[in-house]
């Protein structure tokens, strides 16, 4: 019992520690650009220290434990140990009342509410630490996520905005499509597509149809758009749960891009990709004609569709851009290829392995008696010297035949996936010093044989001794 409650306390924390990374970086993302002089990254410093209630010295400190380690230099360090000794007898009844602080007013941050606790004489002043206070708060469910904040006042969010260079914004979303005879028995099979527009040139960065929609299309169309087309700076969707997934929202910040949220219930916000929504109604208006049948026609008709039709024809969207600058347009107008290309602003390309580690899953699983693990429905094989061992695997969920095992005091390696053969499995593995040894003669045997020449010589020393006594008694 004991120890599945410091499993929790332990998942907790690192749990606590993953949220606490992100919502560092969402604060000091907008400080990592480069282009920043030094007047200007102080200004900007001041401006967040006081929308995020954080103070400039420690954006200061997220800045540098960024640059020096990334995004896991990001993360609090774990001081349970040392927290549980120095906490207050009445500290249950503190986060009481810092829980109640927080409903009464949502805004109020974990330095304010420490600061109220002292003035009323709840706990001496320098007592409480703002990181073990926000910690249990979170535990509590009253972190800044959990309670889903809107602090925000401004109304813009119905605005039309446009980034002035290529892949400082993307914008994306999912949208149901044709059903397919796919499934079993011909069963139709209802696709959708993930979609990725850039929105300064509206040029379509990934789009892919899918039959099915986890949250793992949408990881796969950022991996591949990242690795076409280079490093973005930010990206902008909806509330969705694929594109408010954990794995998401970590595989983007371990890149260095910044996650934006559009509010709820307002499509205006994303009015690229609503434009868009109406190019691929037509596109499904004549795949429809066009009787397409499987989801490989489908994405081979609909990347035509893209690259002969929708990046080649003029953009209204570009239109009013350069209108609003009050600049010149070309008179026919500007496709979303042309604007892409005119672009000088530089692409930034990633490694191939930096970017395909941040989009891997990380699990444990329990090696099984014939040293087999499974995942996502699938069995691997292992080792058999690892029956029994939890270890921990690597895999991108569009790849499943591809898994990484590793355990510590062994090289990572390649799970195969499980194959029944005709007869059975092939025998598990005989440690070394459990195979049998070819003996060189049968030791009972020689044994038994040594013991049959020392009976056979005791009864011919009988014998002989026996003879003797006989001889002196024929001479009396």
């Amino acid at each position: 019992m004991i120890t599945n409650e410091l499993k929790n306390e332990e998942q907790t924390t690192k749990t606590w520690q993953e949220e606490q990374a992100l919502a560092r970086f969402q604060m000091i993302s907008p400080l990592l650009d480069e282009s920043l002089d030094q007047a200007k990254r102080v200004e900007l410093r001041e401006q967040l220290s006081k929308q995020h209630q954080v103070s400039t010295r420690s954006l200061y400190r997220y800045e540098n434990h960024y640059r020096e380690n990334g995004f896991s230099g990001l993360k609090p360090m774990n001081r349970e140990s040392r927290r549980t000794q120095s906490l207050p007898e009445n500290f249950d009844e503190l986060v009481s009342e810092a829980i109640q602080l927080k409903r009464e007013v949502p805004s109020r941050s974990v330095a304010q509410i420490i600061l109220i606790l002292e003035m009323e004489g709840l706990v001496p002043p320098g007592i409480l630490k703002r990181s073990t206070m926000q910690r249990y708060l979170y535990k509590s469910g009253f972190g800044k996520k959990q309670m889903k904040k809107y602090t925000d006042a401004r109304k813009s969010s119905s605005k039309r905005f446009c980034k002035p260079h290529r892949m400082m914004l993307v914008e994306s979303d999912i949208k149901y499509g044709l059903k397919l005879p796919i499934g079993p028995n011909s069963t139709r099979v209802q696709t959708y597509l993930v979609v990725i527009i850039d929105n300064h040139s509206r040029y379509v960065l990934e789009a892919k149809w899918y039959d099915h929609q986890r949250e793992s299309i949408v990881e796969d169309c950022y991996h591949r758009a990242i690795l076409k087309h280079g490093k973005i700076r930010s990206c902008y969707h909806d509330n969705g749960k694929q594109f408010v997934s954990r794995q998401l929202i970590q595989s983007l910040s371990m890149l260095g891009i910044r996650v934006l949220k559009a509010k709820p219930y307002s499509p205006q916000s994303k009015g690229g990709v609503e434009v868009f929504n109406r190019f691929v109604n037509a596109f499904l208006a004549e795949a429809s004609a066009q009787k397409i049948r499987t989801l490989e026609e489908l994405n081979r008709f609909w990347d035509i569709w893209l690259e002969e039709y929708y990046h080649n024809k003029p953009h209204e969207g570009i239109e009013e851009y350069y209108k609003s600058l009050r600049s010149p347009a070309p008179a026919g107008g500007i496709s979303p290829l042309q604007e892409w290309n005119r672009d000088s602003h530089p692409l930034v390309f990633l490694d191939t392995n930096v970017v395909g580690n941040a989009f891997l899953h990380h699990e444990e699983r329990e090696v099984d008696k014939g040293g087999c693990i499974s995942v996502a429905g699938r069995m691997y094989e292992t080792s058999t010297s690892l029956v029994g061992a939890k270890v921990g695997i690597s895999y991108d969920p569009l790849k499943p035949e591809i898994i990484t095992v590793s355990y510590d005091g062994i090289k990572p390696f390649l799970a195969r996936p499980l194959q029944i053969g005709e007869y059975c499995d092939p025998k598990p593995e005989i440690p070394v010093s459990m195979l049998p040894a070819e003996p060189e003669s049968s030791r009972f045997l020689e044994g038994l044989k040594r013991k049959r020449e020392q009976s056979l010589q005791m009864q011919a020393n009988a014998l002989s001794f026996s003879s003797y006594g006989k001889g002196d008694a024929d001479h009396v």
